[in-house]
């Protein structure tokens, strides 16, 4: 199934949602590197629920990983916002950003390896059904996530937000397991319209189940309200960050019933 849409904007962004969550503060390892996440869900929800991991922007683990994890918290999820860098690192300069995405994700083998870490602390947590699980990534951790795609991983479902679609590896036909959402910014100047063809082509010749929705007006980072660098490209899109969490929602409504 493949599926393109592109939205006019008219709804008004309300804010991140908030709700009374337990949050924790993880340690967990990738074979001896130490990792550091955050752990966020309602207690007051009964059961076993699906869990998102949440795969962070190139600076790493930071507040605004962890208020996305808080979020998904309020809708019912058991949340696990994670560590691809190791010690929670978290870069003050892009400087020290592109350093550390560099180290991880040209090579997919490592990116699976933090990534499974953190799975697989997830879903041995008793908020867990370890059998609906999905992650969502922001320009770094959505270019993850679509690697991992590519590679088989078999989540429920991947969403990437304003993430990069170049990969070294393309998918080859029947490779994607998982269903895909790609909520991107069709104004974003780092990722342009050849760049999206490309990603396009790609899926439709692996068959893959990809909802790829456009945002018009929306820059990179469009989904972050710290995000206010126009003059690089870089820019807050209340509309679009609106329409995109609308979006998500609905996606995870229709894969974890799926897969109950």
């Amino acid at each position: 199934m493949f599926r393109t849409i592109t939205l006019a904007l008219a709804l008004s962004f309300t804010g991140f949602a908030q709700a009374a969550v337990v949050e924790e503060t993880v340690t967990y390892t990738d074979g001896t590197v130490e990792m550091v996440g955050f752990l966020a869900y309602d207690d007051a929800v009964e059961g076993p629920r699906p869990a998102v991991l949440v795969v962070h922007e190139w600076y790493g683990n930071n507040d605004y990983a962890h208020e996305r994890a808080r979020m998904l918290a309020a809708l019912g999820y058991t949340a696990f916002a994670v560590d691809m860098y190791g010690g929670g690192f978290v870069a003050d300069n892009p400087t020290e950003a592109r350093e550390q995405v560099m180290k991880v994700l040209p090579d997919r083998s490592v990116v699976e390896s933090r990534f499974n870490a953190a799975r697989e602390w997830l879903a041995g947590h008793e908020t867990v059904d370890a059998d609906r699980m999905a992650g969502i990534g922001y320009c770094f951790g959505g270019s993850v996530l679509l690697e991992l795609a590519r590679g088989g991983i078999d989540l429920a479902g991947v969403a990437s937000f304003h993430g990069n679609f170049s990969t070294g590896a393309p998918a080859e036909r029947g490779a994607v397991q998982t269903r895909i959402l790609v909520c991107h910014g069709a104004s974003d100047p780092m990722i342009g319209p050849e760049a999206v063809a490309t990603f396009m082509k790609e899926m439709a010749e692996a068959r893959a189940d990809l909802m790829f929705i456009s945002y018009p007006e929306a820059l990179h980072s469009f989904t972050n309200p710290e995000a206010d660098s126009p003059d690089r490209g870089s820019q807050y899109h209340a509309e679009s960050d609106a329409r995109s969490w609308t979006a998500l929602q609905a996606f995870f409504d229709d894969i974890f019933e799926e897969s109950e």
